[in-house]
């Protein structure tokens, strides 16, 4: 594995005064040795892409379409060296991280698509009234400003594609900050788009600690924020600058909606599977990930020693190992929140099913039923491999009960009634509703977010494209329609 040590200042490699180390979360092993930006580097950054801002927004759609054509082929080519590094750094099985850069090469593939196609003219007859006789409105989408990326550590290399790759499609300068924790598969990014030939300045890629974040928070040549992280720092961020345009991506503890109808011994073992499978990929770190079953009760005793079985069945160890479903999360002290949470369930009454052990920063696939409903694992998102049981008499109370939450990213619905289909489509208050799957399942060209306090706005290449640019109508007048 090779350390990283620099990182991309206005497409630039650069070193600071400071450095800190980035270590697996599964053996402690040093896996690279980061950079910190000064603030006058910082500073240097934010210029060069105000700077810029002009230049990039005019520069040719084949231009920026080629760098992000070019990122994607690049991930291809280095798909078994970055699942790797992303697996160093983030603890994730090298299957799912396999799985992750496969994602972010369609990430940019899809942004190269969207940019050819992207900006196009849209025109309106205004002679519709006696007023707008000879004129016609002409409407354009143009970038809001320079993007301030802010990424997770759970998806280090994806979700920093969903920042990049959507601001560059559109010709808007993005400043990209990694998460601590994961900071290297950020920088990878950097080296790729520093193959690309775009102006210097539309990017850079700085791992600030986020303890100097507010000040790049609060600078306004940055006005369009994107978030990923807890809907704590997401708010608080929102709070803190409320003329910004931000874009927030925040926490879930998606449900698993099992209905009546899906009710056969072939219907039963694929949702025990499903569940068990998403409720502890990536070690449960992830906002769609399964926390909560919600059964019918004609199918509730039938389904738990299936989700319990299947559960025992994933494979736990090195996320080096090619055969491990769950490795580690991303630290000793997530471990100790998920044991802490699980722990405070178990006083209060929870049936601990399986699971509920903890081995440094590894916590075993767990499975609870009977939670009451005040306990932190009922109302909080989990991140990490639990999942809770509930049984419920109807289609009305299984609904209710996935709206009972704060939260509402995304919901799964088990049935194969077309029907009851729609009937959660239009009862759910979520952003996405899989039906006949968990919630898990995200296609990264379609739209990604919440409601409640999931967040505010829309991911997915094309609908982040809207959502860092605005429309600008032009007029055009005395002419001969």
């Amino acid at each position: 594995m090779t350390s990283t040590h620099a990182f991309w200042l206005a497409g630039r490699q650069a070193t600071g005064e400071d450095t800190f180390d980035v270590t697996s979360p599964w053996d402690g092993r040093l896996v690279g040795t980061v950079a910190v930006p000064t603030e006058d580097q910082v500073e240097e950054a934010v210029a060069a892409a105000h700077a810029v801002l002009d230049e990039f927004a005019a520069t040719p759609a084949h231009v920026r379409a080629a760098a992000l054509d070019h990122v994607s082929r690049r991930l291809v080519e280095r798909t078994e060296e970055i699942a790797r590094l992303i697996s160093a750094e983030n603890g994730k099985p090298l299957k799912w991280a396999r799985g992750e850069v496969g994602r972010a090469v369609s990430v940019f593939r899809f942004a190269a698509e969207e940019a050819r196609r992207f900006n196009g003219g849209d025109a309106q007859r205004l002679d519709t009234d006696a007023g707008g006789a000879g004129r016609l409105a002409l409407t354009r989408r143009f970038p809001r400003g320079v993007v301030l990326g802010i990424a997770p550590f759970n998806f280090p290399l994806n979700l920093c594609a969903h920042k990049i790759a959507p601001a560059i499609a559109v010709g808007a300068p993005i400043i990209l900050k990694p998460a601590p924790a994961t900071p290297l598969s950020g920088l990878l990014l950097g080296e790729l788009l520093a193959e690309t030939d775009l102006p210097a300045g539309a990017w850079s890629v700085l791992p600030v600690p986020n303890d100097r974040m507010p000040a790049l928070v609060q600078d306004e040549r940055l006005p369009v924020i994107s978030f990923t992280g807890s809907d704590k720092v997401g708010f608080a961020i929102m709070d803190s600058v409320p003329r910004k345009h931000c874009t927030l991506e925040l926490g879930g503890n998606g449900a698993a909606v099992v209905l009546a109808d899906y009710a056969s011994e072939q219907d039963l073992d694929w949702a025990a599977t499903r569940i068990a499978t998403f409720s502890n990929y990536q070690g449960g770190q992830s906002c769609i990930s399964v926390q909560r079953v919600i059964a019918d009760a004609s199918v509730y005793e039938r389904l738990v020693p299936k989700v319990i079985a299947a559960v025992e069945a994933q494979v736990t160890g090195d996320p080096g190992d090619d055969a491990t479903d769950v490795g580690p999360l991303v630290s000793e002290d997530a471990a100790k929140r998920v044991e802490s949470w699980v722990d405070e369930a178990v006083r209060a009454g929870a049936q601990l099913l399986t699971g509920g052990k903890r081995d440094g920063a590894t916590y075993a696939p767990t499975v609870l039923s009977e939670v009451p409903a005040d306990v932190t694992i009922s109302c909080e998102e989990v991140f990490g491999p639990v999942l809770t049981l509930r049984r419920v008499e109807s289609e009305t109370e299984a609904f209710e009960k996935v709206n009972e939450s704060k939260y509402g990213l995304q919901a799964g619905v088990f049935t194969h009634d077309l029907q009851a289909a729609f009937r959660a489509h239009r009862a759910l208050e979520v952003g996405g509703v899989i039906i006949g799957d968990v919630p898990s399942y995200r296609a990264d060209q379609m739209p990604y977010g919440g409601a409640k306090q999931s967040g505010v706005g829309r991911e997915g290449v094309r609908f982040a494209m809207d959502d860092y640019t605005y429309e600008r109508v032009m007029v055009l007048t005395g002419l001969a329609l």
